[in-house]
């Protein structure tokens, strides 16, 4: 039984209600044409500059975790991309700029469709990403795709082949002291250190940690590749880290040190919340637990609404009480528990 079953996803009548459910089948589609020649009548694809700016416009609306948003332009924009990609179909850097944006796409793809819970659909967008980054003449995007995939193994419960992932990402990407490369590295380091200590293995969770700390006093806060790395990113890791291994006051503690930023990412912003509501709730303090969960949806409503640890704590807070306050069971019924 896979992992998105046992959190119930997808959340099927949700996401009808945001008429999402309409959009998987034709980013499908795209992704399915991925190699297929257009047709005869078919409009040519815009410039690559121009193409490049979708994207950027793109991962800012992931930065700002508006996934319907998202979604709705995704089936065009994967079969314009797909286009100029057949059309430059020479070596050169023109192609290696399609892609780029190829592998950029499918990333895009995979980060909205496991939000959502489709990580069938994420795993395809995946492969159509590792199949592109290769070819796009830029390390990171293939570190990268590592980096997500080790986080499908995590889904799966297989962390020990996540860690291995990290592993080959590090040694095939070389500090070359760009600070995107770091940042990338770092990312790495974090994603490790969680998975490291889903495993129970404390000792080499804290090691990642502090190899990414020491990245991040060299980077300062990164926002490459749309990642999100630094400091403040770090602490964040800490925190789930420490409640990972159900050490929930601990979490608790390092969750009230984190100052983030006003204009820090809001998917980023969300996920904090959501990990600090998951500690107040196992610390008891059903009261604070919620008041981080109105905070996650504030700051990202689309994400917390899907996340599968918000549904989780939701339930342990209904579970609490013999009767649950109305703020309570409103919260309920907005994410479907």
């Amino acid at each position: 039984m896979s992992v998105s079953v046992l959190h119930g996803q997808p959340y099927i009548h949700m996401l009808r209600s945001d008429q999402l459910d309409r959009l998987v089948t034709p980013i499908s589609s795209s992704l399915d044409d991925w190699d297929t020649p257009p047709g005869a009548d078919d409009p040519q694809p815009r410039s690559l500059a121009t193409l490049e700016a979708e994207m950027g416009r793109l991962r800012e609306r992931r930065a700002r975790a508006e996934y319907i948003e998202i979604a709705e332009r995704l089936p065009a924009l994967i079969s314009e991309i797909n286009h100029r990609v057949l059309l430059h179909d020479q070596p050169g850097h023109d192609r290696e700029r399609a892609c780029w944006l190829q592998a950029e796409i499918g990333r895009t793809v995979y980060v909205v469709s496991r939000q959502i819970g489709y990580l069938d659909l994420a795993r395809l967008a995946l492969s159509r990403m590792a199949a592109a980054a290769p070819r796009s003449g830029d390390p990171q995007q293939v570190a990268i795709e590592r980096w997500d995939r080790a986080q499908l193994l995590a889904d799966a419960a297989r962390h020990d082949r996540g860690v291995a992932l990290v592993r080959q990402a590090l040694r095939d990407l070389d500090d070359d002291g760009a600070q995107a490369t770091r940042a990338v590295r770092g990312a790495l380091h974090l994603k490790a250190a969680i998975l490291a200590g889903r495993m129970g293995d404390s000792d080499a969770a804290d090691g990642w940690l502090t190899a990414a700390y020491e990245i991040a006093r060299k980077t300062g806060e990164t926002r490459d590749y749309g990642l999100v790395f630094g400091p403040v990113n770090c602490a964040i890791h800490g925190m789930a880290a420490a409640s990972d291994r159900d050490k929930h006051a601990k979490a608790l503690e390092k969750a009230r040190a984190v100052h983030l930023p006003d204009d820090y990412p809001a998917a980023r912003a969300g996920h904090y919340w959501v990990d600090r509501a998951r500690a107040e709730a196992w610390t008891a303090r059903p009261d604070d637990a919620l008041s981080s969960l109105v905070k996650a949806k504030e700051v990202a409503p689309q994400q917390t609404r899907y996340h599968p640890g918000v549904h989780e704590t939701v339930a342990a807070l209904l579970r609490a009480r013999a009767k649950a306050p109305d703020p309570l069971v409103k919260y309920a019924q907005w994410c479907g528990v």
